[in-house]
């Protein structure tokens, strides 16, 4: 079995803008970070990750990075993360970065000087194109508009999958992945354990993409939209096979790539000697969204669709490799929210959520305050919001004539301001995260939602949290519920679900009742309970209401 250290890790996402200020500027900061890891080591992971923190103009808050090789002032400096490596490896925690290689900022140097000059070698860094004077083709960004903007008052334009701000980086120029793979280095001899990788899938463009003249279009705005022509394109490989190589393999490094991979291709991908050492899977966390005429919208689904999407999705990476579980992340609304109905949310809902998703098979990721059950932010209009794809789409109806109070809506469920709230230390003003006012609004459940009332309290998310993390770091359990198989149980109500993990000395079933009706169990389990999140005590052979247990059958002789 390949055994590698990144298997064990239990990851904590950290948004460094939200986390804590120290400087008191009203954005958090690595002092703060350092400040916090006495906590984040009695909860009991043992990696970080860091949303960016290099130089940006904070367009897309941090996605769009001006300097690759320095922190941005508003978090620190280049020092103060080499201490935070240093100080978070002597309580046995790894610091994983952000790596946005997509893209770039339009105010980076790069950039600029390919702006100003067409024969510069920078040029060649991005997709820049000369026309007769329109857009090379109606392919719509991300951002729901053309995925070309016109440079100055030339004929040339560039393509940009996010927005305009965030120019596309050329990866068929070996000079731009020289300096791409340099820049890697410069991090992993900085203590830098490995990367999330964001967008990566994107990297290799369709010669349609670049191609001019119109495409057959998918909305009434007449555009197609940027995926079919930038997802997971033939050719990719090579470019990620040299990251590997070059980089990856050889400083032993942890790589999450955010890419959605097709079962046909997952064992290139993360298979015994892939591409990366996991990918993360949004079969499950985006299934609640449709897209229509380039937007994202909320769709009905239910408990059954729920269970399915993840049993498929952990009997398919199993197949070939090894998993990321998570219920959040900085692009996603608080998990509650999502999963459970507005007058269900209770420590049991919590809890059981929890319970759901830790124990599957792979790594499991925990976004900050999802371990105190932080929730959505009540948002009343738009002045509240801080996502700047949030505010263009808003723009964007008010511009068609559109209701944006359908976009508002949207946002109050689903947009990812939502996690991007501050950290919710305690009651006083501001929760904690700053002694002034923050970047963003604090959601004002701060004074009943934070961590001191959560460590206060005998039975709470955190201590439940706490249990599950120490569970799989169990030297007697921890060897099952990390590298034991999967096996999905299948159940006749469809808001109990049930799965195994099991190996040669343990079976360790997960029941998660994710309802308010009570769900029977299987009758006959010869089995002991290890970890129950109901106050009360299990009765026999059922399940209360959003109760969930973990029991293990067999033993070490």
């Amino acid at each position: 079995m390949n055994r590698k250290w990144w298997k064990e890790a239990v990851v904590y996402q950290i948004y460094p803008k939200s986390f804590q200020d120290t400087d008191r500027d009203g954005i958090g900061d690595l002092a703060g970070i350092i400040s916090r890891l006495d906590y984040l080591e009695m909860l009991g992971i043992n990696t970080i990750w860091l949303c960016p923190i290099n130089v940006s103009p904070m367009r897309d808050n941090g996605y769009d990075i001006a300097d690759y090789y320095k922190i941005d002032p508003s978090f620190g400096t280049n020092e103060d993360l080499e201490e935070l490596v240093e100080k978070a490896s002597e309580r046995g925690i790894r610091v994983l970065m952000d790596l946005v290689v997509n893209h770039c900022s339009d105010q980076h140097p790069w950039f600029q000087e390919a702006v100003k000059n067409p024969d510069s070698k920078y040029a060649s860094y991005f997709i820049i194109k000369e026309t007769d004077g329109e857009a090379p083709n109606n392919i719509r960004c991300y951002n729901a508009v053309s995925a070309w903007e016109r440079i100055g008052d030339s004929n040339r334009f560039y393509f940009h999958s996010f927005a305009k701000e965030q120019p596309d980086l050329n990866w068929e120029n070996p000079f731009l992945r020289r300096e791409i793979i340099e820049m890697m280095k410069f991090w992993q001899q900085k203590g830098i354990a490995g990367f999330r990788i964001d967008a990566i899938g994107n990297i290799k463009k369709s010669k349609y993409a670049l191609a001019q003249g119109m495409l057959p279009p998918d909305g009434d705005d007449g555009m197609v939209s940027v995926d079919k022509y930038v997802l997971m394109q033939d050719g990719i490989e090579e470019y990620l096979q040299e990251l590997k190589e070059e980089v990856f393999d050889k400083y032993d490094m942890m790589t999450v790539a955010e890419v959605s991979v097709p079962e046909e291709r997952m064992e290139q991908f993360i298979g015994e000697n892939g591409l990366f050492s996991m990918v993360f899977d949004f079969s499950y966390t985006d299934m609640d969204i449709e897209k229509r005429n380039g937007k994202e919208w909320k769709r009905p689904w239910t408990i059954g669709e729920l269970k399915k999407k993840i049993y498929d999705s952990q009997n398919s990476i199993q197949k070939h490799g090894w998993g990321s579980p998570y219920l959040e992340n900085h692009d996603q609304p608080r998990s509650v929210n999502k999963y459970i109905p507005r007058d269900e949310i209770s420590y049991e809902s919590k809890t059981a959520l929890g319970v759901l998703y830790f124990f599957l098979r792979g790594t499991p990721f925990i976004y900050q305050g999802q371990e105190i059950g932080m929730e959505n932010y009540p948002f009343r209009d738009v002045k509240d919001l801080r996502d700047p794809f949030a505010v263009s789409r808003y723009q964007q109806s008010v511009d068609k004539g559109e209701n944006p109070e359908n976009d508002m809506e949207y946002f109050r469920e689903r947009g990812r301001d939502n996690s991007r709230t501050p950290m919710q230390w305690d009651d006083s003003t501001y929760a904690g995260f700053s002694d002034v006012e923050p970047w963003i609004n604090v959601n004002p459940d701060y004074v009943q939602i934070n961590v001191k009332e959560e460590l206060d309290k005998e039975i709470s998310v955190y201590h439940f949290y706490q249990k599950m993390i120490n569970l799989r770091k169990n030297p007697e359990y921890g060897e099952t519920l990390t590298f034991g198989a999967f096996q999905a149980v299948e159940t006749k109500e469809e808001a109990l679900i049930g799965y195994r993990r099991t190996d040669d000395n343990y079976r360790i079933t997960i029941w998660v009742n994710l309802s308010n009706k009570v769900a029977e169990l299987p009758k006959s389990r010869a089995a002991s309970m290890v970890i129950l999140n109901n106050r009360t005590e299990l009765e026999e052979d059922r399940l209360l209401p959003y109760q969930a247990i973990v029991e293990v059958e067999g033993g070490k002789e």
